[in-house]
């Protein structure tokens, strides 16, 4: 009988694919954070100068200790070096964050991209829950157990009025239910919530719900869910304002 012959696999096919969809090859770790830091410094000439400063404290208050427990410096130059180093990728990750916000401030459909940052607590909504054609303006919103967050994108006359009609109907979905609706206007005024201080600032919120009533109040807001892509403007794509994901991450 003749023999089949088998075919071997292709040397490093077991090899993990690092390629992206377009057969560009995927950054390291390292330029990763070579890049988050670039893109970073550049909006904010603070991030070297703190990162500098935490890793230089570190060291000091390392050799400090160790001199006093066991009369030697070295341990503590590795211990403080790791320390600040860990103090210093902490900061970049905070300062890209911000830096990513400040890139789509301003622009439509940013307090969304701002809401999605958020990695649990909140139910949030992929479209507008109201918009007005002619300038724009747009409201979001999530759900949770700290209640209804309802986010306007500024505090113009317009806005106000949208969120006032979101908020009558919300009410009368939920009709005589006791459950915070939260009003938020995004901006640098007083009563306002900064765009990168708001994901934050949701978090921070009291639970007032427990997980059963959260799942109620969400389902009974589905009611009220309907698809606004035909009311936008041509040009106007919300989902378009996002962060950069990586930044936020300090990758």
């Amino acid at each position: 009988m003749a023999r089949t012959s088998e075919t071997k696999p292709e040397k490093g096919s077991k090899k993990k694919n690092k390629k992206n969809a377009d057969g560009t090859k995927k950054p390291g770790r390292i330029k990763q954070i070579v890049e988050v830091y670039k893109y970073t410094q550049e909006i904010d000439r603070s991030t070297l100068p703190l990162m500098l400063v935490a890793v230089a404290a570190s060291v000091v208050v390392a050799v400090v200790l160790t001199m006093l427990i066991f009369s030697s410096p070295w341990y503590g130059i590795f211990m403080g070096l790791a320390i600040g180093l860990l103090i210093a990728m902490m900061i970049l990750a905070r300062k890209a964050e911000r830096a990513a916000f400040s890139r789509i401030k301003g622009q439509p459909g940013a307090p969304l991209a701002a809401m999605q940052s958020i990695r649990r607590g909140w139910n949030v909504e992929e479209e507008p829950v109201q918009i007005d054609p002619r300038s724009q303006k747009m409201l979001f919103r999530a759900s949770g157990r700290a209640g209804i967050a309802v986010v306007a994108e500024d505090s113009s006359a317009l806005s106000m009025k949208l969120l006032e009609k979101e908020r009558r109907s919300i009410r009368r979905v939920l009709q005589h239910d006791n459950v915070p609706v939260h009003q938020i206007v995004v901006g640098d005024g007083e009563g306002e919530v900064p765009l990168h201080k708001l994901p934050s600032h949701m978090q921070r919120m009291k639970k007032q719900l427990t997980k059963n009533e959260a799942a109620q109040v969400s389902k009974r807001l589905n009611a009220l869910h309907r698809s606004l892509r035909q009311s936008i403007p041509k040009g106007v794509d919300p989902m378009r304002a996002r962060p950069n994901r990586k930044a936020m991450r300090g990758r």
